[in-house]
């Protein structure tokens, strides 16, 4: 993994595949975890909800139209019943 395989700094619409280069690269020791949450504008909590999400389900687990399936506590239809 080099750089240039790391997402622009100026990213702002985060895909899977963006989201696990970013946790690759701090892995693989290319880019501190700080300097990932500066470059990017992340909360330390965020990244390390990516990363847990990659370890237990993976890349797909990153899917934003799907963390209810991944998420734990309430599922959608929960949160909507109970905000009424």
């Amino acid at each position: 993994m080099t750089e240039s395989d790391l997402p622009p700094p100026d990213t702002k619409r985060w895909v899977m595949r963006r989201k696990a280069e970013v946790v690759a690269g701090v892995r693989s020791g290319l880019i501190s975890l700080e300097e990932a949450c500066r470059r990017y504008t992340l909360s330390v909590e965020e990244f390390l909800s990516w990363q847990r999400l990659i370890d237990s389900h993976g890349m797909r687990g990153l899917r934003a139209t799907r963390l209810q399936d991944y998420r734990p506590g309430q599922s959608v239809r929960d949160r909507l019943t109970a905000a009424e």
